[in-house]
C-alpha cells in the first residue's frame, strides 16, 4: 500500500483490483467457476460491483441495483456450501492486497451479505464469529535473499512445494510476477503478496524484470475467520 494511504480507511482506487483478482480467483474455482460462466460481459460485471462496494464501504451512492433479484435468477445454480467457499476466497484476497483493518471490515461486510443471500435463496442462513487477527509477533523463521529474473533458483520456476507446517509469503519489491497454484494464478507485485500453503504444488512465472523475496512461517501467517453454517430456523 501506499504510504499517503489511510491503513485504516479504504480508498476508492483500491476496490476494482481488489475485485479483479478476487474474481480470477473464483473463476478458477472447482465450485464457483462454472456458477459464475454465464457472467458474458466481464467489464460490465465488475465495474458494477465496484460501484456496489463503493456504496457499501465509502457511502457513495453509485450503485442503484438489486443484488438479491440479480441472484435469484440463477437460483437453482446456488448450494449454501458456495457461500462458504466465496468467503474464503474473499478473505483470502483481502487480506492478500488490503491493510488488516480494511480487510476485517470488508470480511464482515461479506458475511452479512452472503449470509442475507443464502437465507433467499437457499432458506438457510450463514453464521460467522470475528477472530482476532494473527498476531503481529508472528514473524518468518527462514527469509531468502533478494532474486532477480537472472538469479532466481531454477527449482521456483518449477512445480514444488513446501513441507508440512510450512507456510511462505513471496513478497515482490519491484516489477511483478505469477504464482501459479493449482488451479489459481495470482498476479503478484509490491501491492500483491503472494501465499504458499504446505504441501501444495506451485511454481512461480517470471516474464519482466522483477525483484522478490520469500519468506517462511512455522504456522499461517494471515488471518481466517472461521465460519460456521446451521440451518435457518
Amino acid at each position: 500500500m501506499g504510504d499517503a494511504m489511510d491503513a485504516d480507511k479504504l480508498e476508492e482506487n483500491q476496490i476494482l483490483p481488489v475485485l479483479e483478482r478476487f474474481y480470477e480467483k473464483v473463476r478458477c474455482d472447482p465450485a464457483l467457476g462454472p456458477v459464475f460462466a454465464v457472467v458474458a460481459d466481464w467489464s460490465e460485471h465488475l465495474q458494477r460491483l465496484t460501484e456496489f462496494w463503493s456504496s457499501l464501504m465509502l457511502t457513495s451512492g453509485k450503485y442503484k441495483g438489486n443484488p438479491v433479484a440479480m441472484h435469484l435468477i440463477h437460483a437453482d445454480k446456488i448450494e449454501p456450501a458456495m457461500f462458504e467457499r466465496w468467503l474464503a476466497i474473499w478473505r483470502e484476497t483481502t487480506n492478500e492486497m488490503l491493510p488488516q483493518v480494511v480487510a476485517q471490515e470488508m470480511q464482515i461486510k461479506a458475511g452479512r451479505i452472503a449470509s442475507r443471500l443464502n437465507l433467499a435463496l437457499t432458506g438457510e442462513m450463514l453464521e460467522w464469529r470475528a477472530e482476532k487477527p494473527a498476531s503481529p509477533a508472528a514473524k518468518p523463521y527462514k527469509t531468502t535473499k533478494i532474486f532477480d529474473e537472472k538469479t532466481v533458483p531454477p527449482a521456483l520456476l518449477e512445480s514444488h512445494r513446501v513441507k508440512f507446517g510450512t507456510w511462505a509469503l513471496i513478497r515482490v519489491l519491484k516489477g511483478s510476477m505469477r504464482l501459479v497454484s493449482g488451479y489459481t494464478v495470482t498476479s503478484l507485485n509490491p501491492d500483491c503478496i503472494g501465499r504458499v500453503l504446505p504441501e501444495v504444488e506451485h511454481h512461480l512465472e517470471l516474464r519482466d524484470p522483477v525483484r522478490f523475496q520469500i519468506e517462511f512461517f512455522d504456522r499461517d501467517p494471515l488471518h481466517i475467520d472461521s465460519i460456521e453454517r446451521k440451518k435457518y430456523a
